[in-house]
């Protein structure tokens, strides 16, 4: 009675729903609490599975580096460019290597990386990385492991691997023979010659006028870079139609250039190269075909 008539009771009443809301907030702080625990003990694991990762990681880094450092002992023991003469030279020393054991030399043509045969594998071991390194390469080796290199011929031949008492190096890989086309295809710049072997016995030439870089942007540099491209077009049907003309009168064609234009002349062409002479058409021509007929030759 007194009480009510003070208005404790209210207040008693007010105390006691403060005290459940209070308990049951203390029960959500509790239950956020565990949460929390879990979580935390979630971010545990996952940060120890991150590091075992990691650890893993690193160890196979170290691996790899290991690997590649044991690559890099293994090098070349001599490396260099032969042409002319002197590519002649060195041919026909090679060639003039015999074995009274009929499968005592072996030849290989390496067309890329990927393409190592089994008998290199097995004749180089450790070093066949090398000749992968080298390819495409014609590879000679002799069972004894007295002669092994790997020339990169400017014509290389299709894949194969032999042994036998002497080693295959086929004029026609290294050296001009017979009566070819050798054309110099640039953007800008075309050349074309007849040779028979290495002499020159016909020459055709031209330039074409390309608008240069265009500084203005919006649908100026659009029209701009469509003449550009209208001109290169011309200048690229020029160059095939004296392909189309020379290639009866030729056994094969070479064409050399630059690579963004070689696509659309490579039909015209039993073999294609990039090249970046430049220059007057029949210097460029001179340039890119010495630059062709040179092989690199790698002593392993």
């Amino acid at each position: 009675m007194i009480d009510r008539l003070l208005g404790r009771a209210e207040l008693k009443e007010q105390i006691e729903e403060l005290e459940e809301e209070n308990h049951h907030l203390q029960r959500r702080v509790e239950a956020e609490s565990e949460r929390r625990s879990d979580a935390v003990a979630d971010r545990q694991r996952a940060e120890e599975r991150v590091n075992r990762l990691e650890d893993r990681i690193e160890s196979m880094e170290d691996k790899l580096e290991r690997a590649e450092s044991d690559e890099d002992d293994v090098e070349f023991r001599r490396v260099g460019d032969l042409r002319g003469d002197r590519l002649v030279d060195v041919l026909e020393r090679i060639r003039g290597i015999e074995s009274t054991d009929p499968e005592g030399l072996l030849t290989a043509a390496v067309p890329d990386a990927d393409g190592v045969p089994s008998s290199v594998v097995e004749q180089f071991g450790d070093r066949s990385r090398l000749v992968r390194r080298a390819a495409p390469a014609v590879v000679v080796a002799d069972d004894a492991g007295v002669v092994s290199a790997a020339l990169s011929p400017p014509l290389p031949p299709d894949p194969f691997d032999a042994w036998s008492d002497r080693f295959r190096l086929d004029t026609e890989w290294f050296r001009p023979t017979g009566r070819f086309a050798f054309a110099l295809v640039r953007s800008d710049t075309f050349a074309l010659g007849t040779y028979k072997g290495d002499e020159r016995v016909d020459f055709e030439g031209f330039t074409s006028e390309i608008t240069e870089a265009h500084s203005k942007g919006g649908f100026s540099q659009g029209r701009f870079e469509r003449r550009r491209e209208g001109q290169i077009d011309d200048h690229l049907r020029k160059a095939e139609d004296a392909l189309s003309a020379v290639a009866s009168d030729v056994e094969r064609i070479v064409v050399v250039g630059e690579r963004s234009v070689l696509g659309k002349v490579r039909e015209h062409a039993d073999h294609t190269d990039v090249s970046d002479a430049t220059g007057p058409p029949k210097a460029a021509l001179e340039d890119a075909f010495r630059d062709f007929w040179t092989t690199r030759v790698h002593a392993i």
